[in-house]
């Protein structure tokens, strides 16, 4: 849903205000943070013009390289991030800095959005600047990221817990892939953030007073991206038992039909010699020829068996 929100500094209070003709007509140095969650082109261009800045276009969030994820001008931040929504898909958001209030552009709801305006509803004289919100806006989506790294790992366990040998087919095998992938995922958002946070360190427009606060989540993130690894290597190792189980399932059919070959072989080798046409052969003409043929070929089935069950084969 396409939604304008601007924040605003009165009487000790952040208030809540929809419209841009109220950020207009009122001084702007009051104005905290202005959230712009899928607004039409429209709204961004009047906001552009009235604020003298640049709102880039999806294409140009989403560019990998670091030198259009994060930009310092003369008076202005503007950093893209990657944030990452329930169902592992991404949401590219914009944070622009400048004269101390932060413009965030979005397309999707996002729940640390949310949170963060708790945060500042309850604890107004926190968040200052729009510096303030900015952290507070990464602090917290690294928290939320932390739970669905955990959130991971619970899946994972299950999983390892649920691997067996009867277990290990196909659908298996493509919800390890499925919990690799969205590792990876996980993994380049914290990484994106993990630069992001670095490069802010070493920002000017950032206040010294949110330095340890940025040096904390640098902290955190580091924890969260040896968690991930940990995490990956444990699929890893899923993924290798599977593969071992499925070769003891094969080892096991060949094995049968193994054996199977192996008890029918003798009793083959005295039909075919029997069942061979040439004149001279004694017992053709003895009444106890036949039944001495099959008790003969039965015999060596049973004796085969009994061999492979002692030398513990079966």
């Amino acid at each position: 849903m396409a939604e304008v929100k601007l924040f605003y500094h009165k009487e000790g209070i952040v208030r809540l205000s929809r419209s841009l003709d109220f950020l207009k007509s009122n001084p702007i140095h009051n104005f905290l943070w202005i959230d712009l969650n899928d607004v039409d082109e429209e709204v961004e261009n009047e906001l552009e013009d009235f604020l003298k800045i640049y709102i880039q276009e999806e294409e140009e969030m989403i560019e990998i390289e670091m030198s259009s994820r994060y930009i310092e001008t003369n008076d202005t931040l503007v950093v893209n991030s990657n944030f990452l929504l329930s169902n592992f898909e991404t949401d590219p958001v914009s944070f622009i800095l400048k004269n101390n209030i932060l413009i965030t552009v979005r397309g999707e709801e996002l729940i640390s959005f949310h949170e963060t305006v708790k945060k500042i509803s309850a604890n107004p004289k926190n968040y200052s600047t729009g510096a303030h919100v900015l952290v507070a806006l990464l602090e917290t989506r690294v928290e939320f990221d932390a739970d669905m790294i955990e959130n991971m790992t619970q899946k994972i366990t299950q999983l390892s817990n649920s691997l067996t040998l009867q277990e290990a087919d196909a659908e298996l095998l493509s919800e390890i892939k499925n919990l690799q992938e969205k590792t990876m995922l996980l993994r380049e958002n914290i990484i994106d953030k993990q630069r992001t946070v670095s490069s802010m360190l070493r920002s000017e427009f950032i206040p010294a007073e949110l330095q340890p606060k940025l040096t904390i989540i640098i902290k955190d993130i580091n924890s969260l991206v040896e968690h991930i690894k940990f995490s990956f290597d444990r699929l890893d190792y899923l993924q290798d038992t599977f593969l071992g189980y499925v070769n003891i399932e094969q080892n096991k059919i060949i094995k049968i039909f193994t054996i199977v070959s192996v008890i029918f072989m003798p009793p083959t080798l005295i039909a075919s010699i029997y069942g061979m046409n040439f004149t001279i052969m004694p017992e053709l003409d003895k009444r106890w020829g036949y039944p001495a043929a099959i008790l003969l070929m039965v015999f060596s089935s049973l004796f085969i068996l009994y061999y492979f069950k002692k030398r513990k084969w079966l």
